[in-house]
């Protein structure tokens, strides 16, 4: 697990492995909560939490493209639309960044 923190790649991979993984939760969970039983408290917690996390996914992607020189219609471009569909980080992990490493 300390692999992830050693190199921007892998921060990325962490950060989009938990950007997934609350994308998850926001849209399986907490959204049919809010609408089927009308409790948003969940909502209300992972909405912000989520968007943190989009950010942060995001920024990195900019940085990680940056410093490894990306080519932006090759490569970043997939990278940033895996945050827009659910488990699109889990296989851009999978079939671009885990590659990297």
């Amino acid at each position: 697990m300390l692999k992830f923190f050693n190199t921007q790649v892998g921060r990325l991979r962490l950060i989009a492995f938990l950007e997934g993984i609350s994308l998850l939760v926001l849209v399986g969970i907490a959204v049919p909560l809010k609408y089927v039983y009308h409790d948003p408290s969940l909502v209300k917690a992972m909405g912000p939490a989520h968007g943190i996390l989009f950010l942060l996914f995001v920024l990195n992607t900019m940085s990680v493209g940056i410093a490894y020189r990306w080519r932006f219609r090759t490569t970043t471009w997939k990278v940033l639309l895996a945050c827009f569909i659910p488990f699109g980080t889990f296989y851009i992990d999978r079939v671009v960044l885990s590659r990297m490493v």
